[in-house]
């Protein structure tokens, strides 16, 4: 899978997006129990809360700069916002032993620039036919499960042998590896032809302003389906990916060689579904399906975290949750389907700002009902409970109010078309564009460019 380009010039693959997205996470995977010491040491009161607003605050800025990145990637190039997005992203790594308190405020604020996804799903949406656009996502979904297979072990590893310092610096060297591959070795998947021949601002705000994409988004009943799904879906993903593995320790008592075998576990698990079997699934009951099938494991998933009380319960309920990892890719899948080749970008930067904004909404959500129902993480170390300890009901509300959302979600995702409408011829002039709107009774809109570039999928259907 590569895109057609003159000869002489070296050829974007699916291959260069999965490198990225692998050693990108894989540096952040070894920081996973570090991490954890650094977050209690620094904030010794109420970490889960203020885990979920630094996460929170991170995830808010995401969802505001997305829009604009997916834009101006749209225009300038991908490779160029890919490096920019990455290196931000990676940026803090350092920071851990220099100075955990900026560390953990660069984290917040490196949410400016950490969408890599959305970035590098225009990458592969660029370089890839329509047919094979599911698989490929599978695939880059599937490397960042793989990042995370082996990672964390090796941190904790590492760790323990020779201290948290030596994980900082192999980290911050992956990451540069990250950024040095992109910029010496990644090529352009843009067309030439689409791209801006020279420097300006092409874009304007209100393709930039993501409350402005949000109000797109209710213009076209099929993008509004998709987009309350998405939010509803990884509202509850956000929150539990921000504090899960503070909870195993604390509520469940994993120590972090068991932490990081449940990473493993669940990583391996994922890379199957999101290659093997999402292809299959893609294939047989279609890409509206895939989706439902993916909500249904994940309420299973949120319920067995909520009320499971036992470590096999978690392990259990970790394979469920691999299985629910085939949503995301089979949703991008269905929206990539439906955007036009010059706005991939701005489809999956406007999908990239709903996660973003569940990035934000999710973290702070959890980490305020784990304050709500007391928990605190009192020790990084598991405590082995006593018999006269009482285990509460709902050892995990968080999860269970995750749970009624996705539910929702499914309710919403059934009304979702399973195949797009005819797509409306392109009027030759203005005049008869004016003439159309005029007859059909709907107000004549500015575009922001060429009549053919107005990205189909937000454009009003009558459903």
């Amino acid at each position: 899978m590569s895109v057609r380009s003159p000869h002489g010039q070296r050829r974007a693959r699916v291959t260069h997006a999965v490198i990225v997205i692998f050693l990108e996470f894989f540096a952040w995977g070894l920081l996973t129990t570090p991490m954890l010491t650094v977050l209690h040491e620094t904030f010794p009161q109420h970490t889960f809360l203020m885990n979920g607003l630094i996460q929170g605050v991170k995830g808010f800025l995401s969802f505001l700069s997305a829009p604009l990145i997916g834009a101006l990637s749209d225009t300038w190039g991908r490779k160029s916002f890919l490096l920019i997005t990455v290196f931000f992203t990676c940026a803090p790594i350092p920071f851990m032993r220099i100075s955990p308190r900026w560390y953990f405020a660069l984290i917040s604020v490196s949410g400016i620039f950490s969408v890599t996804f959305s970035v590098i799903f225009a990458y592969v949406a660029d370089i890839t036919d329509e047919h094979e656009r599911s698989t490929a996502y599978g695939l880059v979904s599937a490397t960042f499960a793989a990042s995370l297979v082996m990672s964390p072990a090796i941190g904790a590893y590492l760790s323990a042998l020779y201290g948290d310092s030596l994980v900082v610096l192999i980290a911050t060297v992956i990451a540069v590896a990250d950024i040095a591959f992109v910029f010496f070795l990644v090529p352009e998947s843009l067309p030439d032809k689409m791209r801006l021949s020279s420097w300006g601002f092409p874009i304007s705000w209100e393709q930039a302003d993501p409350f402005s994409s949000l109000r797109r988004v209710g213009k076209d009943s099929t993008v509004l389906l998709i987009c309350v799904t998405v939010f509803l879906s990884y509202l509850p993903e956000a929150g539990q990916y921000s504090s899960f593995f503070l909870y195993l320790k604390q509520m469940i008592q994993f120590s972090s060689e068991a932490i990081a075998g449940f990473i493993a576990m669940v990583g391996i698990l994922s890379i199957i579904a999101q290659t093997l079997l999402l292809s299959v699934l893609m294939r047989t009951i279609g890409k509206k399906n895939t989706v439902l099938l993916g909500l249904g494991f994940q309420i299973l998933q949120l319920l067995w975290y909520a009320f499971g009380s036992e470590p096999w319960m978690m392990w259990a309920a970790g394979t469920i949750a691999a299985m629910s990892s085939i949503t995301f890719p089979a949703v991008s899948s269905l929206v990539s389907y439906n955007a036009s080749a010059d706005q991939q970008g701005v489809v999956q930067g406007m999908i990239t700002g709903i996660r973003g904004l569940c990035n934000g909404l999710g973290p702070a959500m959890y980490g305020f009902i784990f304050f709500l129902f007391n928990v605190e993480l009192n020790d990084t170390h598991p405590v082995a409970p006593t018999e006269n300890t009482e285990k509460p009901v709902i050892p995990g509300p968080p999860f269970l109010f995750g749970a009624c959302t996705v539910l929702i979600a499914v309710f919403v995702a059934i009304f979702i078309p399973e195949h797009r409408g005819p797509e409306p011829k392109a009027c030759s002039a203005t005049s008869s564009c004016a003439a159309a709107h005029a007859q059909n009774g709907s107000p004549l809109t500015t575009p922001t460019s060429d009549p053919e570039d107005i990205e189909p999928l937000l454009q009003d259907t009558s459903m």
